[in-house]
């Protein structure tokens, strides 16, 4: 399984969506790849759509398919409200770790601009 953490340096939640991917790649033994996103033009190539964005073998499985591509931070709607980083059990869910929440893995709601 290939896992890509794509991010903007100015976001914040980056760094937790790394932690709680690192916490799991020991269950599941993944490699975390790290990829950083610095002008629109690079956003629109990868399809970025905020930061933090997880992708999952080439797929994101996160999106809804209508959010903008840009240099944002990304909102997550967990199941304790919305949120700059999915959940440990939305990333197990996406992940196929352990049991499956349900609820499914929570989509992003919205995107605060940072420029």
């Amino acid at each position: 399984m290939k896992v890509e953490l794509q991010y903007f340096a100015d976001c914040p939640n980056w760094r937790t969506a790394e932690r709680r991917l690192r916490s799991l790649s020991a269950e599941r033994s993944f490699q975390i790849e790290r990829r950083l996103v610095s002008t629109p033009r690079e956003a629109e190539v990868a399809g970025f759509r905020g930061s933090p964005t997880i992708v999952v073998d080439g797929r994101d499985p996160f999106a809804q398919g209508d959010e903008p591509v840009g240099l944002a931070c990304r909102v997550y709607q967990t199941p304790d409200g919305p949120a700059g980083s999915p959940t440990l059990q939305q990333l197990r869910a996406v992940l196929g770790i352990g049991s499956v929440d349900k609820r499914g893995p929570g989509l992003p709601t919205r995107r605060s601009n940072n420029r």
